[in-house]
């Protein structure tokens, strides 16, 4: 299995290079399938989920395809999905994203998808390939559960690591030293810290870090 897990998507040209080999192939044969619905229900400004949009644009991919799995019927996401080389979650509430994920019956399909395509994602996005999402930030989880009553701590499990984004950044407080040392004491398993220059490409059981400015690794 392939994943590149980031903070803040390709936020530089480090990120971009390692999931273009993760692709196997040249930016140009490469088919991007975006898939936004963690955003639908994040509050605030969406200035960053366009961001995140240009980033992949200004690589030169072949295609980019948008699916929300929670907008359209399982026969119209399913070959949209089924034709990209990059399954490419954004950021936003994590467990929007998970609920959608189950609901929609794309988690039950991504092992099957995940053995010929790679697996990125940006923020929340990466947090549901955790073993679980019970460490997402609070405030998302009580708004979620005040919102939509689901209060699953369920997570993809790609991966036998926790990473926590947007590392000691003003606007994302609980992603800290203190919280990463908590999460591993509880866990017993790995955590890394990655700020939004930070990325960790996965090759099955093989971690390679890729950064332009830090990541903390416990």
């Amino acid at each position: 299995m392939k994943l590149l897990l980031t903070s803040n998507g390709l936020a530089n040209q480090s990120i971009a290079n390692a999931l273009i080999e993760l692709t196997g192939k040249p930016a140009s044969e490469t088919v991007i399938v975006f898939i936004p619905t963690a955003m639908n229900v994040a509050r605030g400004n969406k200035g960053w989920f366009i961001d995140d949009l240009n980033n992949i644009k200004k690589q030169g991919f072949k295609f980019i395809d948008i699916v929300d799995i929670s907008a359209l019927p399982k026969e119209v996401w399913l070959p949209k999905i089924e034709n990209g080389d990059v399954l490419f979650f954004s950021g936003g509430n994590t467990y929007h994203l998970m609920y959608w994920l189950q609901k929609s019956g794309l988690a039950e399909l991504l092992p099957d998808l995940l053995k010929t395509r790679v697996y990125a994602g940006i923020s929340a996005g990466s947090i549901v390939a955790n073993p679980s999402i019970a460490y997402t930030s609070s405030d998302k989880k009580e708004y979620y559960k005040n919102q939509f009553g689901y209060t699953s701590e369920t997570a993809l499990n790609l991966v036998d690591f926790y990473i926590y984004p947007h590392f000691n950044s003003p606007h994302h407080l609980g992603s800290n030293e203190e919280n990463l040392k908590k999460t591993a004491a509880e866990t017993k398993k790995t955590v890394y810290g990655l700020d939004d220059e930070s990325a960790l490409k996965v090759v099955d059981d093989v971690i390679t870090i890729v950064t332009e400015g830090e990541c903390l690794k416990i």
